[in-house]
């Protein structure tokens, strides 16, 4: 029988996951003495058969923000059916490796048709490329209504990283102050900015005007708004809601 259920944590735990002890599972807080379940980087799928495992268990889990908003599905099926379900299999099996060893295997010969040959030649058209150029952006972020660096104990370890860099950069925690070198389309009029934090992300498309950069290097400014930045990670108790 299927069961579908959805996750909640109604009272948040305001520890450092990155700060506990790492462990098989997740991490063990040393606050509570428990250990918290990090699910996170797991599947729906792998999250369902989780709390099937568990489901009498009272579970300290990590989550991301989004997953609350999943409905997650399982079979439950008892022993006695399990077992069941293993004997027929077991029997089908047998039957099926006997009833192979009577026959007698039969070769057949397949006759494939020649594939046709086609001629190929070049096709001549006319492309314009959207020359690609590297240059150095370097600036401040900013919170937009203090227009003061972020808080770096609220937002610790915060980067930056445009056009969805693999090579993010930390921001000055005290000044707000990035510099870094990257690739863009040479008519682009917006550019991505990525921020991360512990717990928070934020990627959007800002103005961005190459005419202004002097020397291959463009000063800008990333100002946001803090309840921009999203919470993509969420811990504490783990309330499990089952629907129909």
């Amino acid at each position: 029988m299927k069961k579908k259920f959805t996750l909640e944590i109604a009272d948040p735990c305001s520890e450092n996951f990155d700060k506990m002890i790492p462990n098989t599972n997740g991490s063990f807080c040393s606050s509570c003495m428990k250990n918290v379940i990090d699910l996170s980087k797991k599947t729906n799928s792998e999250v369902a058969k989780f709390i099937s495992d568990n489901k009498d268990k009272s579970i300290c889990a990590r989550l991301k923000t989004t997953q609350l908003e999943e409905e997650f599905v399982y079979n439950e099926t008892s022993k006695i059916n399990t077992l069941k379900y293993a004997a027929v299999a077991a029997l089908v099996l047998l039957v099926s490796n006997l009833s192979a060893q009577e026959k007698e295997v039969v070769k057949t010969e397949i006759n494939c048709p020649k594939p046709n040959t086609y001629k190929v030649g070049k096709v001549a058209y006319g492309q314009t490329r959207n020359q690609e150029v590297s240059l150095i952006i370097k600036g401040k972020l900013l919170e937009s209504k203090t227009n003061k660096p972020f808080d770096k104990e609220a937002y610790s370890n915060l980067m930056i990283a445009f056009n969805n860099s693999q090579n993010p950069l930390k921001v000055n925690p005290k000044t707000g102050e990035f510099s870094i070198e990257v690739k863009v389309l040479k008519g682009s009029k917006t550019i991505m900015v990525t921020i991360t934090a512990n717990d928070y992300y934020l990627s959007k498309e800002v103005a961005f005007d190459i005419k202004s950069a002097k020397n291959d290097v463009l000063v800008k400014n990333i100002i946001i708004d803090a309840e921009e930045l999203n919470r993509i990670y969420i811990a504490g108790g783990l309330g499990i809601n089952y629907t129909r």
